[in-house]
């Protein structure tokens, strides 16, 4: 079964957690700290809630939850050979989970993935050196913007 996901910034996990969970009469799939999802059955949903240093209510990134890599893959030929500029990440820990996935970018800059959960990861991203969340740009973690990759000048999460 495949979903979208809607992930959002929020100011406050705990009180945006609260009124979604009533708008949808669902608890979270998932609670870390800063860091709620859901996983709605109907509408088929993945709504990702990030509290992160950026405004309350806006677009983080749009995505579309898949069952495998084998489906992550077949995404990431068909968008490729569509003419569309792709950014293929593969096991990469990222809010709360391991995930392989592929970036697309629209004409107007909102950033889509099509991914797959492998497993459970630790943190929101990956440590740095220093042990402190590195920036990521699916999930702002730490508040910190998206970060462009010097190979294709799109955001990259972490």
């Amino acid at each position: 079964m495949s979903r979208v996901q809607l992930a959002l910034n929020v100011a406050d996990v705990d009180e945006a957690v609260a009124f979604y969970s009533k708008l949808f009469g669902a608890e979270p799939a998932k609670r870390r700290p800063g860091y709620a999802n859901f996983a709605i059955a109907e509408p088929p949903l993945k709504l990702v809630l990030i509290q992160s240093g950026l405004p309350g209510g806006t677009l983080n990134h749009l995505g579309v939850e898949v069952e495998n890599t084998n489906e992550v893959s077949a995404a990431t030929r068909r968008l490729a050979e569509d003419g569309l500029e792709t950014d293929v990440e593969d096991s990469v820990s990222c809010c709360y989970a391991v995930q392989d996935k592929v970036w697309v970018s629209d004409p107007d800059g909102a950033r889509w993935e099509v991914y797959t959960v492998l497993g459970d990861a630790p943190n929101l991203a990956p440590l740095s050196a220093t042990g402190e969340p590195e920036a990521c740009g699916c999930c702002g973690a730490g508040g910190a913007a998206p970060q462009e990759t010097a190979a294709t000048g799109q955001n990259s999460c972490c």
